[in-house]
């Protein structure tokens, strides 16, 4: 159980949840199959042991969200929808409308969708409720906030926040390359996206690239800001930060996981073993993080 991209929210600390309801409430939101009409169903799914909706280790919980979607894609309904169009054109003295052609679009899916192949995903939530934070592991912040969204349509008293810093990561970003060293207990990685503030948004890209030297400063000193850049905490973990304060790629690096007992009893205690090495690491990074831009922001 590791996460590989981070989309931090922050909830009062200590967050007053009571775990045992939360547990009862995604029971009765759990995932059910797409109806023949469906084009998809979102529920809860149990993320370690059958019929706990909360896995519990101390004091963090996990979440899984579960989302079937019907295979249906557009081009076939529109294919499929044209060659009907065109065999009704031919049955009546008038060309085929828009609105003629919406409702053969309509009756081609209704007709399809129950014969459409499903494909489930699942997004995990990490919370946090003693230290107030609620982590959904999501690259895309769509993604993010659709967990959300069904964690509060399940439970309806969940306020959380983006969070976010005195700094932003694109200033902060930006001042660490000019200057050539990361925060204290940081290093940079060689992966870094710049931005011109210019129209049209010309961007310089690097991968894999030793960001020393006069080329990066180069850059930044012609208005360029840093939108992401890799960056390693503690030689522990490494991952990319962006502008929006998302964190993606994370890598737990093998002295993380070196920390772990040589052999687990089994695949349940071997999943906790990681999920409280995950937890625990991300706990101390995410600080120093916000510590490194500044602290948080205040609310208003």
């Amino acid at each position: 159980m590791w996460f590989k991209n981070l989309a931090v929210y922050r909830l009062p600390m200590p967050w007053p949840a009571d775990v045992d309801e939360l547990g009862r409430q995604l029971t009765r939101k759990r995932l059910q199959h797409c109806g023949s009409f469906e084009m998809e169903s979102r529920g809860w799914l149990c993320p370690r042991d059958p019929d706990i909706y909360v896995h519990r280790l101390e004091q963090q919980w996990l979440l899984e969200l579960g989302v079937e979607q019907k295979l249906l894609p557009a081009s076939v309904i529109r294919q499929i929808a044209q060659e009907r169009a065109e065999q009704q054109a031919t049955r009546q003295p008038f060309p085929v409308g828009r609105k003629q052609l919406r409702q053969i679009k309509d009756d081609v899916t209704e007709e399809l969708l129950p014969k459409a192949l499903t494909r489930r995903r699942s997004t995990h939530i990490w919370i946090a409720p003693q230290s107030g934070l609620l982590v959904v592991n999501a690259a895309a912040p769509k993604k993010a906030e659709e967990a959300l969204e069904a964690l509060r349509h399940a439970f309806d008293d969940v306020p959380a926040k983006p969070l976010t810093t005195q700094l932003s990561p694109t200033s902060a970003m930006t001042q660490w390359l000019a200057g050539g060293d990361a925060p204290a207990g940081f290093s940079i990685d060689r992966d870094l996206e710049l931005q011109s503030p210019d129209e049209g948004k010309p961007t310089v890209r690097y991968v894999r690239h030793a960001l020393e030297g006069n080329e990066i400063r180069q850059h930044i000193a012609a208005g360029k800001s840093a939108t992401k850049l890799g960056l390693t905490w503690q030689d522990r973990v490494s991952f990319v930060l962006t502008e929006q304060l998302q964190i993606k790629r994370v890598t737990f690096l093998d002295i993380v996981k070196g920390d772990a007992p040589a052999e687990a009893d089994d695949a349940d205690e071997q999943f906790d073993v990681d999920f409280a090495l995950m937890t625990g690491e991300l706990l101390r990074m995410l600080s120093d993080l916000v510590h490194a831009l500044g602290g948080e922001a205040q609310s208003a």
